[in-house]
């Protein structure tokens, strides 16, 4: 995480400087012209501070928004405590700590079955089939770009990015202009696609969870998504030598219960989707049951490894491959507990932590303003539109929180339109998403900012086709 944030912490003390009296309802208080809310500021300036110093320091993102998120709510309850009316900040808490808590179970899940997906190999096999294809510079280009974009809904943006990354990298080993062109062409291709499903991005998760958007009306941004990646993308694809590559051929087997695994994780989503539309029951409900669904098929491949493990030996001896005789002695049984280790318990922590600070913040009454600012002092899509372009410097998911805090007055269509614009936005800068700022660690020296911003403006006008298309598509749900 770097400089992408830098724009909320100016706005947040700006705020702080200029901040009027905005309501004060019965026990609520507004604190932010307080000695307690200068103080809350200031302390979520230095956690954001030493978070975008992460590289430098070598101090994990979530260390300083947890400590910081304790101290703020710290200073919020000793203050309601000194006026007798401890409970209202204790009711402020639990709905933030729900909120999170919700989102956390449901993200564990989602990021348990990609990590399983990735031991069973089937990303290493997506991999391996394209570099045996032999496909051309062009044709790669493209390819990427399209699987970016139609696995990141389900798989969600990082991971795809991520996949995709290590398929360049692999294939165009050492070509660097291809290989920078490439990556941003993957960031933009991954986050548009994460843009129109609730499981491609956290932001859309939050907004899918809060409720202003059902399942099914995410699909009417698909087409705006779709512009959003191939305006660029045609641009960019007239510099792409049509030139073939030198990898080198790589066979990968798939480890037995891949597809069924596979299988289970779309399962799981039908689960979560069918609880939420039709019971109308919180989807981290469907989530954690089809983590069931992935403890049980464990269940299975451990109890069935040994007579499985005796039939591949019996043929391998028979076949004189020695090579899959000493593959097969170092199997080991599934374990879904090791994949939930290997969730990325940073990001969540930081998540947690995010979510607590903006919701101190909010109990302020900070948010309250800046919703005043842009949405009583703006039009609506003016607003949602530079929240968006905000999102390539701050990351989109304190961004998109705020907004769910602040609940503006808008139409169906205007939370679509940010939903849109937050989950796009990040692709204006390598900064601006966790597919950006991861790839840019992946693909060290190949993949740079500077290397992506020179693409900014051809990004942008993909940016402005999308939103155009969104209002002109969607005008009656406006």
């Amino acid at each position: 995480m770097s400089f992408r944030r830098y724009t909320l912490l100016l706005l947040l003390a700006l705020i702080a400087s200029f901040t009027p009296s905005v309501w004060a309802a019965g026990a609520h208080l507004d604190l932010t012209n307080s000695a307690v809310g200068f103080a809350a500021i200031a302390i979520f300036i230095l956690a954001y501070t030493l978070v975008m110093l992460e590289e430098k320091l070598h101090l994990r993102k979530s260390k300083p928004v947890l400590v910081g998120a304790g101290l703020i709510w710290i200073l919020i309850g000793s203050f309601y405590v000194s006026e007798n009316i401890p409970h209202v900040t204790e009711e402020a808490f639990r709905h933030n700590l729900l909120e999170f808590a919700e989102l956390m179970l449901f993200l564990l899940v989602a990021m348990t079955y990609i990590n399983a997906l990735e031991e069973r190999r089937v990303f290493d096999a997506l991999r391996a089939w394209m570099i045996r294809k032999g496909f051309n510079y062009k044709n790669l280009f493209w390819i990427t770009g399209f699987l970016s974009f139609f696995i990141s809904p389900i798989a969600d943006n990082l991971t795809t990015a991520l996949l995709m990354c290590a398929v360049v990298m692999k294939v165009a080993e050492g070509d660097k202009p291809f290989i920078n062109i490439s990556c941003i062409n993957i960031v933009i291709a991954a986050n548009a696609g994460g843009a129109f499903s609730p499981f491609g991005d956290i932001t859309t998760l939050m907004v899918w969870q809060a409720g202003m958007v059902t399942f099914g009306e995410f699909l009417v941004l698909f087409i705006p998504s779709l512009a959003n990646f191939l305006v660029p993308a045609a641009i960019m694809s007239f510099y792409v030598e049509n030139k073939q590559p030198t990898a080198a051929y790589e066979e990968v087997e798939l480890k037995r219960g891949a597809l069924r695994i596979l299988s289970l994780f779309l399962f799981t989503v039908a689960t979560a989707v069918a609880c939420h539309s039709f019971l109308h029951l919180p989807p981290v409900l469907g989530m954690m049951m089809g983590l069931g669904y992935l403890q049980f098929f464990g269940y299975f491949l451990r109890v069935t490894l040994p007579g499985s493990l005796a039939r591949k030996k019996a043929l391998a001896e028979q076949q004189g491959d020695k090579e899959r005789l000493a593959r097969l002695g170092s199997v080991v049984p599934f374990d879904v507990f090791s994949k939930v280790s290997r969730a990325e318990w940073d990001t969540l922590l930081f998540f947690y932590g995010i979510v607590m600070c903006v919701g101190g913040l909010g109990f302020l009454g900070y948010l309250s303003f800046i919703s005043e600012v842009l949405y009583g002092g703006w039009s609506t899509t003016a607003a949602n539109v530079f929240l968006g372009v905000i999102s390539a410097v701050i990351d989109n998911i304190p961004v998109m929180f705020a907004v769910l805090t602040m609940q503006p007055e808008m139409s169906h269509g205007q939370w679509l339109l940010i939903t849109l614009t937050a989950g796009v936005g990040g692709s204006l800068l390598s900064i601006g998403s966790a597919a950006g700022v991861a790839l840019m660690g992946q693909a060290r020296g190949y993949y740079t900012f500077f290397g992506h911003l020179k693409w900014t403006p051809v990004i942008a006008l993909g940016y402005a086709v999308s939103i155009v298309l969104h209002l002109w598509l969607n005008a009656d749900l406006f």
